[in-house]
């Protein structure tokens, strides 16, 4: 990476944007954080925020003619698949038009160049399948990734997408494995809580550290080619039953875990398959997982320790 060389980030208040904007910082590129407000935003972290709303075409393209970035990593949008169905307008909106004037706004600049991250989502579904259609938010994704490559190669953007696998780490997620944290910690707060659910206890996802899918970020960033998507996950995939596990033997408390157990001839993936496979190219570029599944769960928790007792 040369020194100094200006991204910029957007949805950089979200879960994996603070991430993001903390890793690019601490290897010395100059950050841009796009953000709709900078209230309640830290603060002396190395990174300059913006405030853009990303669904202003103007807006995005004043942003943008003034960074002039050399690299553009877009996390912004909406992820809930449950709200995508109160609100699918919003999701189609927020996912797709953003990238749209993020990409416009490079091009009517002049900036063909620079390098442009766009982070999808495995649960988009394919645009070609007579009803795959399973919610408006994986409508949503896959609309952004097709528009995303389509617009890289009309226009000559070198434009890329990744693939994140369910990310997991400290801060403001609002995954499982953050949820059931926070129930933990507040259990052993001596907090009375109802009993945590978790359904489909043999349901498998990928669980990749939000730390390690930074870096490949960067990695795709320096490295990647335009064109191309990019799955970004760890390889390996692990049960909710194996998630209560984990999280039962890393405190004292005694917990109570509901989890159901439907009879099914074989596990269930929440990606769609039984086994995930990370990309040879990827590897190849020098990425490797570096957070162990169990080393994520233990930074979680004690992470929701530490959040508990600064509010009490």
């Amino acid at each position: 990476m040369a020194d100094q060389a200006t991204i910029l980030i957007t949805g950089a208040a979200g879960f994996t944007g603070q991430h993001a904007c903390r890793w690019f910082a601490a290897q010395g590129y100059r950050v841009f954080a796009s953000v709709r407000s900078e209230a309640g935003l830290p603060g002396g972290s190395g990174v300059s925020y913006y405030p853009c709303d990303l669904t202003d075409k103007r807006q995005v393209r004043e942003m943008i003619y003034k960074l002039r970035p050399e690299y553009v990593l877009h996390l912004g949008g909406k992820n809930s698949v449950p709200a995508s169905w109160d609100h699918p307008l919003l999701y189609v909106e927020s996912n797709l038009m953003t990238t749209l004037h993020v990409l416009d706004g490079l091009h009517a600049a002049g900036l063909e160049h620079t390098r442009v991250l766009v982070a999808g989502s495995r649960l988009k579904f394919g645009l070609g399948n007579q009803g795959a259609a399973t919610h408006p938010y994986g409508l949503s994704k896959a609309l952004q990734e097709a528009a995303a490559l389509a617009w890289g190669e009309l226009f000559g953007l070198h434009v890329m997408v990744a693939e994140p696998g369910n990310l997991i780490g400290t801060g403001p997620s609002t995954g499982v494995c953050s949820l059931l944290a926070r129930y933990i910690a507040g259990i052993e707060r001596g907090e009375e809580l109802p009993p945590f659910k978790l359904t489909k206890g043999d349901e498998r996802r990928d669980f990749l550290d939000v730390r390690d899918a930074v870096n490949a970020y960067e990695i795709l960033l320096t490295q990647g080619i335009p064109g191309k998507i990019y799955p970004v996950c760890s390889g390996q995939e692990h049960s909710l039953s194996e998630l209560a596990e984990v999280y039962a033997k890393l405190t004292p408390a005694t917990l109570d875990l509901r989890v159901s157990q439907p009879a099914l001839k074989s596990p269930v993936s929440a990606s769609g398959s039984a086994s995930t496979v990370v990309p040879q190219s990827l590897w190849d570029m020098g990425w490797e997982a570096a957070y162990s599944w169990e080393q994520s769960l233990t930074d979680i928790l004690n992470d929701c320790r530490e959040e508990g007792r600064a509010r009490s």
